[in-house]
């Protein structure tokens, strides 16, 4: 199946053919869909807490942090090319006429490419943009006026000015203050200083990112660092990753072939942000936060975000007490009583929402307790939910496992077969969606860090339709992080308000109160 050359290329990734083989395998034999159950609501599977519950959370977390080592986990490797994709579709098509300015400019609305030019001003890239321009004697009033938009969108996309359509999210400016412009790593920096810092005021961050915009991240960093050090009285210590080679996956042809470059390589792709899960795994910390690079506001709207974030420390701080304490009792019983058994069993059904098979308080008491035991040595995940409001992804759901037993779980549609009986009705029945705001605790009750690779789900994967050099190939993608790579793990979903979840995928989301500072 492989020229000598390809089995170097192979090697070279630190992959074996044996590996590779195994995933062309898997093309053409797909993945075994998720079966979804129900949707986690707050009537079953999401927990609500009244206000003074949350404070009472977050005051835990700040008292028990003080023995535990920190960080914050951001996946910062994507481009944000996506995020104009509105403005490269202008640059493409407006040609200045009254025709191209009346089928384009005329529509109202959000995302409208009208909202973007009539508030221009309000981005926070908008000097540099305006600068960028005058250094060609543009003047950007004056393109406006006379509706000569084309060189707004190339001085801000291209490598003629700003070149924002071919760097990351991160670098990119986001928020407008008074005396300062700042990147959404500059606001990460803001946060971590405001919910994870240490006893000591050191704060940890680790960025995920594409090996071409390391030395940019870096160089921010270095510009920046000493400022945000001293007006928060804190020392920043961060580190980095990239997406590991040996996680690449190989692309095939429609017809589950290998799928050659024209110099006659294999096409390995990135697997997804499920590949991070490796990254993750390499890190040794107490408490990891992890939120996506994009999901930042400016100081006025933190508040919220620094109380739900130190609550749900603290919640997953109180559960991962409460499963130590029953795992110790449980592993040190030489006979499991009954009283023991029911009160481990009603602490995983009613607090962790882990479903047992059906026959399994007919099982011999022995297996009983070994299989407790295995699900209260997992790492644990404490996952904000906010209230579906039409957002595309995933959301929360029970999910049957192969053994019968159900857990939760955080569900992609690409992930079920909506063509199976009641599986798309089960899904678009959601009533809340994940935001990518998780703290996680990865050691057990010696202090052992978990083997995070131990405890991912290989069937969760997905299989996806691309194309390279104008050819159609086919893509796979690991479990995502927070969908299969975390699927054995116990899970705790807790409702938070929607204001704690603010992304930008699409440059006008910028436009929103909530990236505008007050």
């Amino acid at each position: 199946m492989f020229s000598e050359s390809n089995l170097h290329e192979i090697q070279s990734r630190g992959l074996q053919a044996e590996q590779v083989e195994k995933q062309i395998k898997r093309f053409e034999n797909g993945f075994e869909p998720m079966n979804i159950v129900a949707p986690a609501t707050l009537e079953k599977g999401i927990k609500h807490y009244e206000e003074d519950e949350i404070a009472d959370f977050a005051k835990l977390y700040e008292k028990k942090k003080k023995k535990k080592k920190i960080v914050k986990f951001i996946p910062a490797s994507g481009a944000a090319s996506r995020m104009f994709k509105m403005l490269f579709g202008l640059l493409n098509e407006y040609d200045g006429s009254e025709e191209s300015y009346k089928n384009l400019f005329t529509k109202t609305g959000l995302h409208s490419p009208k909202n973007f030019i009539e508030n221009i001003e309000k981005f926070a890239f908008y000097d540099e943009l305006k600068v960028a321009l005058g250094k060609d004697s543009f003047d950007i009033d004056e393109l406006i006026r006379t509706k000569n938009y084309h060189p707004i969108f190339e001085y801000l996309l291209t490598s003629k000015g700003l070149n924002y359509g071919n760097l990351p999210k991160g670098l990119l400016l986001f928020h407008k203050y008074e005396n300062e412009n700042r990147t959404p790593l500059e606001e990460h920096l803001v946060e971590g200083a405001l919910y994870a810092k240490d006893k000591h005021n050191d704060v940890h961050l680790h960025f995920t990112v594409s090996p071409e915009f390391m030395q940019g991240f870096q160089n921010k960093v270095s510009e920046v660092k000493e400022r945000y050090q001293n007006n928060h009285k804190v020392k920043f210590y961060l580190d980095y990753s990239v997406q590991k080679p040996k996680t690449d996956t190989i692309a095939v042809n429609p017809d589950n072939t290998p799928f050659h470059n024209e110099d006659g390589s294999l096409l390995f792709r990135p697997a997804g942000h499920g590949a991070l899960i490796e990254n993750l795994n390499d890190l040794n910390y107490d408490i990891i936060f992890i939120k996506n690079i994009d999901n930042i506001v400016p100081d006025d709207y933190k508040e919220a975000t620094i109380l739900y974030k130190k609550a749900l420390a603290g919640i997953l701080i109180n559960y991962q007490s409460e499963i130590f304490k029953l795992y110790k009792k449980i592993k040190n019983s030489r006979h499991l009583s009954d009283k023991r058994f029911f009160k481990a069993v009603n602490f995983i059904q009613n607090e962790l929402n882990y479903i047992f098979p059906e026959d399994f308080q007919n099982w011999a008491r022995n297996d009983c307790k070994d299989y407790i035991l295995e699900i209260l040595h997992r790492p644990i995940r404490v996952c904000g939910m906010v209230k579906n409001e039409g957002e595309p992804g995933g959301g929360p759901f029970f999910v049957q496992e192969r053994d019968g037993a159900q857990t939760l779980q955080i569900i992609e549609k690409a992930q079920i077969n909506t063509k199976a009986n009641g599986q798309e009705e089960i899904f678009n029945s959601s009533t809340h969606f994940n935001p990518v705001d998780l703290i996680c605790g990865v050691k057990d009750i010696d202090d052992k860090k978990f083997n995070l690779t131990e405890f991912v789900d290989n069937e969760a994967g997905i299989i996806t339709s691309k194309s390279k050099d104008g050819k159609e190939l086919k893509a796979l993608e690991l479990p995502g992080l927070w969908n299969g790579a975390m699927s054995n793990w116990n899970t705790i979903f807790v409702e938070v308000p929607s204001i704690t979840f603010n992304p930008v995928k699409e440059v006008n989301d910028l436009l929103r109160k909530e990236h505008q500072q007050k």
